[in-house]
């Protein structure tokens, strides 16, 4: 069904020289994702750099989203304290978001009852649908299977899941288990294809800011059950994948220098995702002359 599209875009946040949100760029990019091949957009998450951002910037950039764009809009509302995250998530809610993404919390590790206790509680401050966010690796703790079941089968409004766990084979006994409206969106670039084949209706991207376009064509291609040509443009994104995140440039280092390569001045991220590697630029350019965005236009080597 793809409740709210097949290739969504985790956006970065632009930020001024001064470190100060740039709501006009916000603008701008939202725009553009959503005539370059998203539909949909998620504001705030990982990659939106949230763990700097007030609670006020976060409510300001997603409402100014919204105002943006004709699309679905995500609002990443998670917090490793609950009452944090139900604040977050009744301020998207005001903010106009049309769903929520709720992270698991982070750091202080709870357990698995904890974590049903902390996603019933955001749950029912909200009537907005929500996507639970799976990703150990950076949360230091897995929503277990039978936990995300018992939410599935119990929790109403809790409808879909980005799944970032890295492990497609315990994806696939979830999707068994799972209600049959219930939606699973990749996480993971890299194992978007191989998800899908399992039951997945989408992905929420990185790389997806640049190769919008050849993701819907990825996505036609499994509708249409021509997997060859489905490997084949996945194939093709690979050195994309690759270039999103690295001990070196973690994400979303990379993605804001590709997207000021292509224009967008989205400046750098806040400390302490604000050290970019010298080469970064030269090899996004790389990576970017092998898309179709790449193709199109002149990069902006202005920063070179």
């Amino acid at each position: 069904m793809a409740r709210f599209g097949k290739v969504l875009t985790a956006m970065v946040t632009p930020f001024g020289e001064s470190g100060d949100l740039d709501l006009s760029v916000a603008a701008s990019l939202a725009n553009w994702l959503i005539a370059n091949g998203n539909d949909g957009l998620v504001i705030a998450g990982t990659t939106g750099e949230s763990p700097t951002l007030t609670h006020d910037e976060q409510a300001e950039l997603i409402a100014t989203v919204v105002n943006a764009v004709d699309a679905p809009v995500i609002a990443g509302a998670g917090s490793n304290d609950t009452s944090a995250a139900i604040e977050l998530t009744q301020k998207a809610d005001q903010a106009g978001a049309s769903a929520i993404l709720s992270v698991t919390p982070y750091y202080n590790r709870p357990s698995q009852a904890g974590l049903l206790d902390h996603f019933r509680a955001i749950a029912g401050a909200t009537e907005l649908p929500i996507v639970l966010y799976d990703i150990p690796a950076r949360s230091g703790r897995k929503i277990e299977t039978e936990t995300l079941l018992e939410l599935a089968h119990t929790v109403d409004n809790i409808v879909a899941l980005k799944d970032a766990a890295g492990d497609p084979s315990e994806t696939a006994y979830f999707l068994s288990e799972a209600p049959k409206d219930f939606e699973v969106y990749s996480g993971d670039d890299s194992l978007t294809l191989p998800l899908m084949a399992i039951g997945a209706v989408g992905v929420v991207g990185v790389a997806t800011h640049w190769t919008g376009s050849e993701h819907q064509k990825m996505m036609l291609a499994i509708e249409n059950g021509n997997l060859e040509e489905a490997g084949r443009i996945n194939a093709n994104l690979q050195n994309s994948f690759l270039y999103e995140s690295s001990l070196e440039a973690p994400n979303p280092i990379p993605a804001k220098v590709m997207m000021e390569l292509i224009g967008f001045q989205v400046g750098k991220g806040r400390p302490p995702m604000h050290s970019v590697p010298p080469n970064l630029r030269d090899l996004a350019a790389k990576v970017l002359a092998e898309t179709e965005i790449g193709k199109s236009i002149e990069p902006d080597r202005s920063g070179d």
